[in-house]
């Protein structure tokens, strides 16, 4: 059965992050507000979550997942360690709208990471987020919560409508501050690369780096 919780963005109510969290425990999905959009979370440790989220959206499966952490300490520990182009851009602007794609730790699920060797991971200025992943002590799916190819959602009612009774928990903090996703941009090797155009400008990124 499908649970709405009104939650303030800014200051989430704990009983209602640990609510979230186990059901993130219990392998079932939960959409959640960032800075940018409406996000879907599982555990990405859970097979049968992650299974149930490319069902959930209809993703094709080499269509990779990103994920969101608390911190910059959380992605190096469970997700991937950062060259010095990527901690630079990460100290830079995290927490903020900038997923940066770095070689994925081995243990991340081939699954999650659609077949590569590779994860987009950004740690987002958005306290309840970043407090879902730390809370679960690993970062969380990060994908849109919306079916693939359909129009991205700002508010809990869009993803609630795409996603129906596929998702457990909806914790609605109300229309997102962003109609756009975040900035995506590889940073594997000594100059970083832009995957996708986003909040922040591309411009940004470079001036950051002079």
């Amino acid at each position: 059965m499908l649970v709405k919780k009104a939650v303030n963005p800014r200051e989430p109510d704990h009983m209602i992050i640990q609510q979230a969290v186990e059901v993130l425990t219990d392998s079932k999905l939960v959409v959640y507000p960032t800075d940018t959009l409406y996000g879907l979370a599982v555990d990405p440790r859970s097979l049968k979550a992650v299974e149930k989220l490319f069902s959930a959206k209809a993703r094709p499966p080499n269509l990779p997942i990103p994920l969101i952490a608390s911190d910059i300490e959380q992605v190096q520990k469970f997700t991937g360690s950062l060259t010095p182009l990527a901690y630079h851009l990460a100290r830079h602007f995290w927490p903020g709208p900038l997923t940066l794609v770095i070689d994925a730790m081995p243990t991340l699920s081939k699954r999650l990471l659609g077949g590569k060797n590779s994860v987009a991971v950004r740690v987002p200025d958005h306290n309840l987020a970043r407090l879902l992943a730390r809370n679960l002590g690993h970062p969380v799916t990060a994908t849109s919560a919306n079916l693939t190819g359909k129009p991205v959602p700002t508010t809990a009612r869009d993803a609630v409508v795409d996603l129906g009774t596929s998702v457990t928990l909806v914790l609605d903090g109300g229309p997102t501050l962003n109609l756009l996703p975040s900035t995506i941009v590889d940073v594997r090797s000594e100059e970083p690369i832009l995957i996708r155009n986003g909040v922040l400008t591309w411009d940004c990124v470079l001036e950051s780096l002079a």
